[in-house]
């Protein structure tokens, strides 16, 4: 592993190392919200806003006190705020989340970085023209191969055969960086860099994984790291840490909230 996280310096507060903008959770998904802002902030990011439902914000602030709630009404004042904003886990694709999804395409800055994950991807796939029109610069989908077949509007069996020019087409369709999510990720970015990742094991294939990730990744590009390099460091200490955790609690125990208690022997294996 080539990359590495972006320092720490003595002089410093939490606005030093950014604010993500967390757009997720559900009153059915309400552990999607937490895992995601959760792991935001612990691989070191200095601020996570989560945007939720409000049936949703007892739950997490019991869980994490660390994290600061936005109101859904609201959230067009945070978007330019945001170092990073991620949006879809457990957003659901009711007629309120699409509608959520549609004004904060509408609204966040091109520049932005945006991660989209889960049911945000579902919602792109199914009307991506808004999108494609507002000509975003830094965005990173986070699809498994099922999302990356909705995307590309094809078959299952089609973007398992084709996996690498599955993620290729998508990254050049939606100029994104891929993040195709199997046992060994493949990340490409629309201008041909390339990575497939070589650690994790079957712990992660369980709900919730993905919304760990989510979180890293957002919270590492909040920290000043480039796009790519976020997407590769958030995958390669994702996996890392299903490793660490699959020592004390074996493959078949570790549950998604497992994976943040382990994001710190992740980090330290990388000094």
């Amino acid at each position: 592993m080539d990359y590495r996280l972006p320092n720490r310096i003595q002089n410093s507060n939490k606005s030093t190392y950014g604010r993500v903008l967390n757009i997720a959770g559900s009153d059915y998904m309400p552990g999607a919200a937490y895992l995601s802002s959760a792991a935001a902030l612990k691989i070191g990011c200095g601020y996570c806003y989560l945007a939720t439902c409000e049936k949703v914000i007892p739950s997490v602030s019991a869980q994490n006190p660390n994290i600061v709630f936005v109101p859904l009404d609201k959230i067009e004042n945070y978007l330019d705020l945001a170092d990073v904003v991620s949006i879809g886990c457990g957003l659901t694709q009711n007629d309120c989340a699409i509608d959520l999804f549609n004004k904060v395409i509408n609204s966040l800055s091109p520049k932005t970085p945006l991660i989209i994950d889960a049911d945000g991807l579902n919602i792109l796939a199914k009307n991506s023209k808004n999108f494609l029109d507002r000509k975003f610069k830094n965005v990173i989908l986070t699809p498994h191969p099922k999302e990356a077949a909705r995307l590309l509007n094809c078959s299952l069996d089609n973007v398992l055969f084709n996996i690498e020019f599955s993620a290729k087409e998508i990254s050049k369709i939606y100029n994104c960086i891929t993040v195709l999510k199997k046992h060994n990720t493949l990340i490409y970015s629309p201008d041909g860099k390339s990575y497939t990742n070589d650690t994790g094991n079957s712990a992660l294939s369980k709900a919730g994984s993905g919304d760990v990730l989510t979180g890293m990744i957002a919270g590492i590009k909040a920290q000043g790291a480039y796009l790519f390099e976020s997407a590769v460091l958030g995958v390669y200490l994702h996996g890392l840490s299903a490793e660490f955790a699959s020592k004390k609690l074996t493959q078949y125990c570790v549950l998604g909230q497992d994976l943040i208690d382990y994001i710190p022997d992740a980090v330290k294996s990388l000094h």
